[in-house]
């Protein structure tokens, strides 16, 4: 620049030369004002009646937006005073420069483990040996049901969901199993539970409620075991295994009750939950970005108006009620959460948009 100017003056150019440009989506008072635009930082240096210096712009908008933005400051020719050009030095993707750490972070991390983890001669040869066991995964009976290689042999069987099952059994020593496939009993299950003492190793959830209902009605099963509430058989540890058959109770004494339906809590990043609790019993919305940005806030009445011309919106956190409309919107526009005090009933489960209450998130 020819000539003293400060920092005031420097503001001034940027944002009064860039006015309207490109209307209001791309101005540069409308996007700080949305927090799309950060605080813009200025450093000057005069000599000799002119003065240099730099300007940092840090922004949230798309490469092609950021692009525009540049190179209509670029087109700046006066500040204050005084002519001026201004020159774009760099454009820098914070993401890619924190990117970049966190992957050297993750070889040092990864070189680290692996060093410290390297399996001896004896876990090798257990591992190797304990995968030779698992290929002996053997068929029984018409309907080729999965079943370990003792089934034949065992007086006493484990009767269990599916082929995973079974598979984590064989991990576990014990290879006495057969899997029934499916929710109905195949007759080769109640065959060989009428010929064998039989237990059944059920999921600790309402399919394995279910199951255990038509076992009780259909075959002879003498013992059940469950698996924790809320887990699988498939992916028990040994010891988890060992304490639910230690624990195996006579059918007759098992009682199945339906699970009241509890409100399960549902993991979402800090920043929703900052911003519900920030808007209970506000009557107001905040629109965040993928980053967790907040774009925009404003009251509940325009959230709809709002979201139809919104773009790069991936949030949307309100103190009111999820409405079908505010679905329909929110699924056409790639939204990613609606979070809001409360679901209206009639509305219908889209397959893209999580629908959250605030009484649901957990951080």
């Amino acid at each position: 620049m020819e000539g003293v100017v400060e920092k005031p003056d420097v503001i001034g150019a940027l944002f009064g030369q860039t006015e309207g440009l490109f209307g209001p989506e791309l101005d540069l008072r409308e996007l700080q004002k949305s927090g799309r635009i950060g605080r813009i930082e200025i450093s000057l240096d005069s000599k000799q009646d002119k003065t240099t210096g730099n300007i940092n712009i840090p922004t949230s908008l798309d490469r092609v937006s950021t692009a525009i933005i540049a190179a209509s400051i670029e087109s700046i020719n006066r500040v204050g005073p005084c002519k001026a050009k201004v020159i774009l030095n760099k454009i820098e993707d914070i993401r890619d420069a924190r990117r970049r750490i966190i992957i050297d972070r993750a070889k040092e991390v990864l070189r680290k483990w692996t060093v410290e983890t390297m399996p001896g001669t004896d876990e090798i040869f257990r591992e190797v040996s304990e995968m030779l066991r698992l290929a002996r995964v053997e068929k029984y009976g018409p309907e080729g049901l999965t079943a370990g290689p003792e089934i034949n042999s065992a007086k006493e069987i484990i009767v269990v969901e599916g082929r995973a099952d079974v598979i984590n059994l064989l991990r576990a020593g014990i290879q006495n199993t057969i899997a029934l496939e499916g929710a109905k009993i195949p007759q080769s299950i109640i065959k060989i539970c009428k010929e064998r003492e039989a237990t059944a190793f059920l999921d600790g959830d309402r399919g394995g409620d279910l199951i255990l209902k038509e076992l009780q009605q259909v075959t002879t099963v003498k013992y059940v075991a469950r698996a924790p509430r809320g887990k699988e058989v498939e992916d028990l540890t040994f010891n988890e295994i060992e304490k639910a058959l230690k624990n195996k109770v006579p059918i007759e004494k098992v009682k199945v009750q339906t699970p009241k339906k509890e409100r399960r809590k549902k993991l979402v990043p800090k920043q929703i939950v900052d911003t519900a609790k920030e808007l209970s019993g506000t009557l107001e919305a905040v629109l965040l970005d993928k980053e967790m940005n907040k774009v925009d806030r404003l009251p509940v009445r325009e959230i709809a108006e709002k979201l139809q011309q919104a773009k790069d919106i991936d949030t949307v956190v309100f103190d009111g009620v999820i409405t079908q409309r505010l679905v329909d919107i929110a699924e056409k526009q790639n939204i990613n959460y609606v979070v809001a005090a409360r679901i209206s009933k009639a509305t219908k489960q889209p397959l893209k948009v999580k629908l959250i209450t605030f009484e649901e998130i957990q951080a």
